[in-house]
């Protein structure tokens, strides 16, 4: 309803001359808001205090002029001037029935905007390292994402959704050494498995399934000749020191005694299996990609050449100490970045800013990062990257998606992805569903840590919201279902024609909290905020459970029958819709 407010306003200035000639850029829709307090109205807008310094004239002068333009209008009842210069609008019956009538015609397409033009949106989230199965907090990242994702596109925006998937580095080293040292003890040749490595099950089912040949069983003796002990279990320096020695020695022990080739072989297999079991988890979720990019194609094109010629020509790189440099506090980074090491290895940033660099060149304008609370340091750094290869810094933006703290029976579960020592983003989902996973994640918002409490969501309660929420679509079904038994059929145009019967304050403000959805929409794609329509379809079906527990629907006016049940036909399509964005489902029976 917000937009017919906004008309009337653009329309009234259009004929006040002195007005219309100072309007300039300014979006009247963006002065029209909700009103907190309905004795003020159902909305209201500061239009006037906007246009006051051009115009030359005070607010309240301004507001007198407009309302006199606005004239009368059957969807308004009453338009006034409240304070310095807001203008208040109190909406008509009328108006909501339009609104209720566009809700039953757009069906699932209410709230939905049409396709922008600008800006092609790259969004890309979760991008987990694939050293193992995705956890619980993977999951938040999953279902944030997601939701985000299907919130810019209900927004009008055209978004590709991407995974970032990090198969290059140390730690992909390290995953293809602990798939050799399990396979190794599976051929009898039991090597003191390092604390550094990856620990988890999988990681003996990956061994047992891996094409083995070539792979020779190498004796203990041989393997371990000048490898340091592992470090003991302590925090101490000197324990992580002699920790990272063992499996670094390890890992250069398993490329000496298998090749580079045989050694990348196994990596590989462990990369594909872990790849495979991540992609089918966040498919069961509800959760895909437009496109799964991996690191060790930005090497295998180039990329990383590529943006490092662009940072080389415009004289942004420097060598210090045989290494390659980029002078990151020249463009707001809090310390200069090693691109390429003495040894010729290129780092992580030079791989992240040659991720990005692609990005822009693929055409994307606005580039969207959700990553864990973890990499808060990532953001300067990328944009200065970006910056300095000539695109702007403010056209990445990233969200922080805080941690997942899992309880179950009031106590707290630890995770750990090394030690195997954490419950997966599968297990969660068995125990609680996908819907109760896809709508406690969201609940919250990201920059705020979530306590998932698995009594509550596996609760069929008032207690639990997604619970509360599915039930009324439910329960409506039950209502037309419950129509067909008693044979008395729904006459739509009936009840369309018989609006004006829902006069019950139970219904007013059913009609009301309904005729919020497209600016839900638009409010939380914009903050990227979920919990805005979490929120948002409690409280509308709260006011439906309080409209159904007081009216008889099924009553013997067939007129008002109709009309109340037009009513709660355009509820069901609104709780669906908000759901489906959540990534949640909208039952015909509970």
């Amino acid at each position: 309803m917000k937009h017919i407010v906004a008309k009337l306003l653009s329309n009234a200035l259009a004929e006040i001359p002195e007005l219309a000639a100072v309007i300039g850029d300014l979006d009247i829709g963006t002065t029209v808001e909700r009103t907190r307090d309905v004795s003020h109205g159902d909305f209201a807008s500061n239009v006037a205090m906007q246009l006051a310094k051009p115009a030359r004239k005070s607010p309240r002068e301004i507001a007198s002029s407009i309302v006199t333009a606005l004239g009368d209008n059957e969807q308004v009842d009453k338009i006034e001037i409240a304070g310095p210069g807001f203008i208040n609008f109190h909406m008509s019956a009328a108006a909501f029935h339009t609104e209720l009538k566009s809700v039953l015609n757009d069906g699932s397409d209410y709230g939905r905007q049409a396709q922008k033009e600008r800006p092609k949106i790259l969004l890309e989230y979760i991008s987990a390292n694939p050293t193992g199965p995705l956890h619980v907090g993977h999951g938040r990242l999953a279902a944030y994402g997601a939701t985000v994702a299907n919130l810019l596109e209900a927004a009008g925006y055209s978004v590709h959704r991407e995974y970032y998937v990090n198969d290059a580095g140390r730690q992909m080293d390290i995953l293809g050494a602990s798939v050799w040292l399990r396979w190794l003890s599976a051929n009898g040749v039991n090597i003191p498995f390092p604390k550094a490595a990856y620990r988890g099950d999988y990681i003996r089912d990956i061994a047992a399934a891996i094409n083995d040949n070539g792979i020779e069983a190498f004796g203990k003796d041989v393997i371990l000749e000048g490898v340091p002990e592992d470090g003991g279990d302590g925090k101490s320096d000197d324990d992580k020191a002699q920790r990272e020695a063992y499996i670094e020695a390890l890992i250069a022990k398993a490329k000496q005694l298998n090749g580079d080739d045989g050694f990348d072989r196994i990596r590989q297999q462990a990369l594909e299996s872990i790849l495979a079991d991540i992609e089918a988890d966040l498919a069961e979720f509800g959760v895909t990609f437009d496109k799964w990019y991996s690191e060790q194609s930005l090497m295998k094109t180039g990329r990383i050449d590529d943006a490092l010629a662009v940072l080389e020509k415009r004289g942004l790189l420097y060598k210090k100490d045989g290494a390659t440099w980029f002078p990151a506090t020249d463009f707001g980074d809090e310390k200069d970045r090693v691109v390429v090491r003495e040894n010729g290895v290129k780092t992580y940033f030079a791989s992240d800013i040659a991720y990005h660099f692609d990005k822009r060149e693929r055409g994307f304008d606005y580039l969207i990062d959700i990553l864990g609370a973890d990499h808060h340091g990532y953001v300067s750094r990328v944009r200065a990257g970006l910056e300095a290869m000539g695109y702007q810094g403010d056209d990445l933006e990233v969200q922080l998606v805080q941690f997942v703290s899992l309880y179950r029976g009031g106590e707290k579960v630890q995770m750990s992805t090394r030690s195997g020592k954490f419950d997966t983003l599968r297990k969660l989902r068995s125990e609680v569903g996908n819907d109760a996973a896809r709508f406690y994640y969201v609940m919250r918002s990201n920059d705020q840590p979530l306590d998932f409490d698995l009594d509550i969501a596996t609760s069929q309660s008032n207690e639990n919201p997604v619970y509360y929420i599915q039930y009324a679509h439910a329960r409506i079904a039950r209502v037309f279902s419950k129509a067909d038994e008693l044979d008395l059929s729904w006459n739509l145009d009936n009840g369309l024609a018989s609006l004006a019967l829902l006069i019950a304050p139970q219904e007013k403000s059913l009609m009301s909290a309904m005729s919020h959805y497209p600016e839900v929409i638009e409010l939380a794609a914009r903050n990227r905020a979920p919990q805005i329509l979490v929120h948002y379809l409690r409280d509308l079906v709260s006011d439906f459970h309080s409209s159904y527990n007081a009216h008889k629907v099924l009553g013997d006016d067939a007129a008002l029958r109709d009309a109340r049940l037009a009513l709660y036909a355009a509820v069901k399509i609104v709780v669906a819709n908000g759901l489906h964005i959540l990534g949640v489902s909208a039952p015909e029976a509970m």
